[in-house]
């Protein structure tokens, strides 16, 4: 029996402050430049100063890159353009500085930091920081067994939770999260399949090196086995985890939510940060509020994952290689948001109109009176001589009619 309480997360986490993203909305309306001319970035400043709690936004000064790693024992199938346990391989490529993540965040100065959950290889292969969280050596198949024991997906979960721990501490303010895996597409199209209550063809994508049509037929199949697996296990979160998900599933999963509740806001990646992300939210739908959609990898089953968390991704640029790519090309738009927020001038107040003179002012010679004014429908009436205005004369002084 797991001694994890994932409901506890329903309490602890709070959504942004709404009252602060009301005032940085009020604030926009009164700068230099129209609200709505700068598109979405106006709502990316919004997001952002809503979690920090600041208006105007604080920049973004120590943002890192966190991947978790795992390989998958699904991927023995041959549902990847990749070998099996072929995860460790990229895992090197990225601490040497060879990867896409790496180049990038090396230009964009961003630190990337790789936690080991799964991998199938020698731990001691690895630095002591990289595999000081590892549960166990690669996911089991799910497709006919677990991924997971109880246990272990109870430690890949609290191993997420510590990390998020680690980074709010050393005063990281935002994350980008992604994954380094081999098979990883597959248990998290089951995941989303599952939550979303969907077909397994309707989630199955080519993965992040794209496979041809038959390798597409096995994973779908994979898709399929592993779903009917799920059904039985949708009430609780952890044993879908430990059932389905995978190591590195878990672990992300317990790293969004104990983000959600350090208040620290996170840019997912693809199909499986958004997979641990559906998970996370079935355990907390306050959470979601913390995060942002990156991008869109063209993986239907992150398509679908975001749709539910109601997750607009920040970019269409087709990236479909994981690793945290996608999600750290949205970084310096984010950045570009908070510093345009923080430094656009307000317009300078309107100056009040000044009150209209009378057209007509009065004047001393033309004193009103509280005598009716003389007009010509009423025709005076000369009582002595009974004449009218025209000189004729009625009976009785009376005047003639005309």
């Amino acid at each position: 029996m797991s001694s994890l309480n994932l409901d506890d997360f329903t309490d602890l986490i709070e959504r942004p402050d709404g009252g602060v993203r009301r005032d940085a909305e009020e604030r926009r309306e009164r700068q230099s430049v129209p609200p709505g001319a700068l598109g979405r970035l106006d709502e990316l400043a919004e997001w952002l100063s809503a979690a920090q709690s600041s208006v105007p936004v604080k920049p973004i000064e120590r943002p890192r890159v966190i991947l978790f790693a795992g390989d998958h024992g699904v991927a023995r199938l041959d549902v990847s353009a990749r070998p099996a346990g072929g995860a460790a391989e990229l895992v090197r490529a990225v601490l040497l500085g060879a990867s896409p993540v790496s180049v990038l965040a090396r230009r964009l100065d961003v630190p990337v930091r790789v936690v080991d959950m799964a991998l199938d290889c020698d731990p001691a292969e690895l630095p002591a920081e990289v595999a000081g969280y590892r549960v166990r050596r690669g996911s089991g198949r799910v497709d006919i067994e677990d991924a997971l024991t109880t246990e272990e997906a109870e430690a890949a979960v609290r191993a997420g939770m510590a990390v998020a721990d680690e980074e709010a501490d050393s005063g990281t303010d935002l994350v980008v999260l992604g994954d380094v895996s081999v098979g990883g597409t597959t248990p998290a199209a089951t995941l989303v399949a599952a939550l979303c209550g969907t077909d397994a063809s309707v989630v199955t994508g080519r993965g992040g090196a794209p496979i041809d049509d038959l390798a597409w037929m096995r994973k779908c199949a994979a898709v399929r086995d592993s779903l009917r697996r799920a059904r039985p296990v949708l009430g609780d979160q952890l044993e879908l985890l430990a059932t389905v998900g995978g190591a590195d599933i878990a672990a992300m999963t317990g790293f969004l939510l104990q983000c959600a509740v350090r208040r620290t806001p996170v840019v997912l990646d693809g199909v499986v940060a958004s997979a641990a992300a559906l998970v996370a939210q079935r355990v907390a739908f306050r959470a979601p509020d913390w995060w942002l959609a990156g991008h869109n990898s063209g993986e239907p089953a992150q398509a679908k994952a975001l749709d539910r968390m109601a997750l607009d991704p920040v970019l269409e640029q087709g990236v479909q290689i994981g690793e945290g790519v996608g999600a750290l090309l949205a970084l310096p738009l984010v950045r570009a948001a908070a510093a345009l927020s923080a430094e656009l001038p307000e317009r300078e107040p309107e100056p009040e109109p000044k009150p209209e003179a009378d057209s007509e002012p009065e004047t001393d010679s033309e004193p009103e009176t509280d005598s009716e004014p003389e007009t010509d429908s009423e025709p005076e009436t000369h009582p002595k001589d009974g004449t009218g205005p025209k000189g004729e004369t009625g009976p009785k002084g009376e005047t003639a009619p005309e």
